[in-house]
């Protein structure tokens, strides 16, 4: 495998993964804005933005650019984040040209006032059904809660007041500043012929214009809490905690992925044989998610109402264990195992390749192989988890509860 990296007069750079044994490719346009981007006033026009690059262009209907990706057999979607916005496509190599030219071109979407109103009801409906299944939109709840006024705290979806008061041109506004030159690059990765991707993204994109966009990238302070909320509808109990965790640009980053495995992986891990193993909890998780600035261990349980503040203490006591007496040689070995083969197994197909190769372009401006991030997880020691729950204690959680219970009371 080779990197290949190109970038454009305007500022759009062209990065890629190129293997001639691969036999397919993957290929995405990512744009630096996500929620963390926006102002209260239009949070959700990320999303919505993103649902409007597929209602048509000036050169293409909707329908046009839904059928021109089936006729090549292309396997295409878009996602939005705190972050990002991706619109990608995975294609056989003789469609690399045909793919970046629909790519290039839904990112001058129309955003005709018609569409914009018809697609605004979809996206309300979109949040309420979001609110009304587990967890009833306690996770957006809970980064409010932990994090304060943070950009990162900040729902991708927006709210039904945000989305329903939106209008187009402030979504007009917000495409012009955010969707620029030299805040989208293109990344690709498989069997990609980069001399033929560089000439097709600059024939389509060379005229785009740069605008410098900002980001803010504050530390967070956040303040623990305890909530409960009352959900008489659910049939469960809802646990879910927020703890502060290295951020993307942190090294610490790997240690930081092997403690979650250990501490909250769904097999073999703290919470899997104290709580899911003898039956306490339908499910107990703990994850590791990171952001420029900021990272975030997330923790998600589930479990019969009546259980819930056995549970808790359980919880806090997995937690507090870890951090007085560390990990053993024998859980990070495993730990390793498996996020190892994870890396390797994901590695096989072009499209997760482009996801790494992407998101390390995006948050730290380099490209990393698969060996870089095996070698990388190979050198965490004991020593460096313990520094992590050191300086970023698990226990150290905002927690909200949500459910049928009303009455729950916070561990002491």
């Amino acid at each position: 495998m080779q990197f290949r990296h190109h970038r454009l007069e305007n500022g759009l750079d062209i990065i890629a993964e190129t293997n001639d044994d691969a036999h397919s490719m993957s290929v995405a346009f990512l744009v630096r804005t996500g929620s963390r981007d926006e102002t209260d006033d239009v949070a959700g026009v990320s999303h919505f933005l993103e649902h409007m690059c597929f209602k048509g262009t000036p050169r293409r209907s909707a329908d046009d650019v839904n059928r021109e990706f089936d006729e090549i057999g292309a396997h295409y979607n878009a996602f939005t984040s705190e972050e990002t916005t991706a619109y990608y496509a995975s294609v056989l190599p003789e469609y690399q040209e045909a793919g970046i030219d629909i790519l290039a071109d839904i990112l001058r979407p129309s955003l005709r006032p018609d569409d914009f109103e018809m697609e605004k009801k979809v996206i309300l409906e979109e949040i309420q059904m979001y609110l009304d299944q587990p967890p009833f939109g306690m996770d957006d709840r809970l980064k409010l809660l932990h994090l304060g006024h943070h950009p990162l705290a900040r729902s991708v979806l927006g709210t039904s007041e945000s989305v329903g008061g939106l209008t187009p041109e402030q979504m007009r506004a917000y495409f012009d500043s955010r969707y620029a030159a030299d805040n989208v690059f293109v990344a690709a990765a498989g069997r990609v012929d980069f001399d033929a991707l560089v000439e097709q993204v600059a024939k389509r994109c060379g005229t785009w214009q740069p605008r410098s966009a900002h980001r803010d990238v504050p530390r967070a302070a956040p303040t623990p809490k305890f909530e409960v909320v009352h959900r008489p509808s659910a049939t469960q109990q809802y646990v879910l905690q927020l703890a502060d965790a290295p951020a993307s640009e942190d090294p610490a980053r790997y240690a930081a992925k092997l403690l979650a495995t250990i501490v909250g992986d769904d097999s073999g891990s703290r919470m899997y044989w104290e709580l899911v193993d003898p039956g306490h909890a339908e499910t107990a998780s703990l994850g590791h998610y990171e952001y420029l600035g900021a990272g975030m261990f997330y923790t998600w349980l589930a479990c019969e109402p009546h259980l819930v503040e056995d549970n808790l203490k359980r919880l806090r006591g997995i937690l507090l264990g870890i951090e007085q007496q560390g990990v053993t040689a024998e859980e990070l070995h495993q730990a390793k195992n498996k996020v190892k083969a994870r890396v390797v197994l994901g590695s096989e197909r072009p499209q997760n390749r482009l996801f790494n190769l992407g998101g390390n372009w995006l948050q730290r401006h380099e490209y990393r192989t698969v060996a870089d991030d095996l070698q990388a997880l190979d050198h965490v020691s004991p020593d460096q988890i313990q520094s992590i729950l050191k300086t970023y204690p698990l226990s150290a959680t905002s927690t909200i509860t949500v459910g049928p219970r009303e009455d729950v009371r916070k561990p002491k």
